[in-house]
């Protein structure tokens, strides 16, 4: 029996000592990517930057496609979401294709001011589309919609205002509790985005689903709600829990020059493939309107 126990026990020990060793291992790779000056001054910043770069120009394409198809609409909220997810990924193209300069620019509140910006941008650009589906939602509800817009911009222009007091007290305090702050803010902002998608996506699926299965569009729109809501909810999700993780783990912290694949895997899953998916997602352009003098022949 003793043995019997002694070759089971050594079985254990022999599972332990074979996961330590890989977990060093992997702990070893990690250490040696991030202090890497090839991998630090290699592909990894410029592959963040061609596929922001990719994705601003499927927006403009699409931008224009919208323009030339119902140019006598003006500035639409779909038209504005695309000009603005074209700015944003443009300007996050430029700061990692000069990622050099940028992420070791000081003052610290000047850095950054430069790369949370563009998050900013997006939050706002995608609360466009929670602004757009309340408003579908509150209009087939014969609810009022007058205060959905001034909402919007209370809310927007509240978080700039504050995130710039932040940056404001980390220039002057130079304190990282200032730093731990400014992500904290970012965190909690992204948690209220995806709390935005999950109420109003979610109440559009549900009233979609009541339609009559005959209705057209019906599945299409659907699917849309659906699968945008899901990969929103998602990305600023994980946007949320990696700024929480970061304001007080310095191993978690991205936008620092040394996590080349952090920054990478976190940029793709949190901006570059939610963005693209979407822009697939919302592809279509609205019908060409017939002029109201063009009478066809009976």
């Amino acid at each position: 029996m003793n043995i019997f126990i002694f070759a089971e026990l050594s079985q254990v020990l022999m599972r332990k000592s074979f996961l330590f060793s890989y977990s060093e291992g992997a702990d070893d790779w990690w250490n040696e990517i991030g202090g890497s000056k090839q991998w630090q001054s290699g592909p990894t910043y410029y592959i963040l930057s061609a596929s922001y770069a990719l994705v601003s120009l499927v927006a403009l394409v699409q931008l224009v496609r919208i323009q030339l198809r119902v140019p006598e609409y003006g500035w639409t909220i779909q038209k504005v979401f695309h000009l603005m997810n074209f700015l944003v990924n443009g300007l996050r193209a430029v700061l990692f294709g000069l990622y050099k300069s940028v992420l070791l620019i000081k003052p610290k509140a000047l850095e950054m001011l430069l790369m949370d910006l563009p998050g900013l941008l997006f939050f706002s650009t995608y609360t466009l589309l929670v602004l757009f589906w309340a408003e579908i939602y509150h209009q087939a509800r014969s609810l009022p919609t007058d205060k959905l817009r001034p909402a919007y911009y209370i809310i927007n222009g509240f978080i700039y205002f504050t995130q710039v007091c932040i940056w404001i007290f980390i220039r002057v305090s130079r304190s990282p509790v200032a730093v731990e702050a400014a992500r904290i803010f970012f965190s909690v902002i992204s948690f209220g985005t995806a709390l935005g998608f999950l109420i109003y996506g979610g109440r559009l699926f549900i009233m979609l689903r009541h339609f009559p299965i005959e209705s057209r569009g019906r599945q299409k729109k659907l699917e849309e709600v659906g699968w945008v809501t899901g990969i929103c909810c998602t990305c600023f999700l994980i946007r949320c829990l990696m700024l929480a993780v970061s304001a007080f783990d310095k191993d978690a912290d991205v936008d620092v020059v040394n996590h080349p694949i952090l920054n990478l895997i976190y940029y793709m899953l949190a901006e570059i493939v939610p963005s693209a998916l979407v822009l697939f997602i919302l592809r279509k352009v609205p019908p060409r309107r017939v002029s109201d003098q063009y009478q066809p022949i009976k």
